[in-house]
């Protein structure tokens, strides 16, 4: 019984070894000077013109949050679409329920002009 967790307790000490291998290897191998190419906040190779701590318009977290909502609702098709011979009418029916809800949500939020980005 207990040998059946040998390979498990091998992959373990592995991969345990294998992380402090890379972060002791690369700690002695990285250079210590730093200038100011290096110090430079990373914003896609564009040199960045403002602060970084700048305020941003409400519109943009309310277009992120509307693709999170319908993004994850959408995800809820694919579980229906895998058995969806099974459930048949039934099933049919309660997913136009759920796609007329969605259709309902993002029309208002169209008419809101949450989606707008200018």
């Amino acid at each position: 019984m207990l040998s059946a967790y040998i390979p498990i307790a091998i992959f373990v000490v592995v991969a345990t070894g294998f992380a402090l291998f890379t972060l002791v290897f690369s700690s002695l191998l990285h250079s210590e000077k730093y200038n100011k190419v290096k110090l430079e906040p990373y914003e896609c190779g564009i040199e960045p013109s403002t602060d970084a701590r700048d305020r941003y318009s409400i519109r943009y977290y309310l277009v992120a949050m509307l693709f999170v909502i319908f993004d994850v609702e959408t995800v809820f098709m694919f579980p229906w679409a895998v058995i969806f011979d099974k459930l048949l009418l039934f099933g049919l029916i309660e997913m136009l329920v759920f796609i007329f809800i969605l259709v309902v949500g993002y029309y208002y939020a169209w008419q809101k002009g949450a989606l707008e980005w200018a």
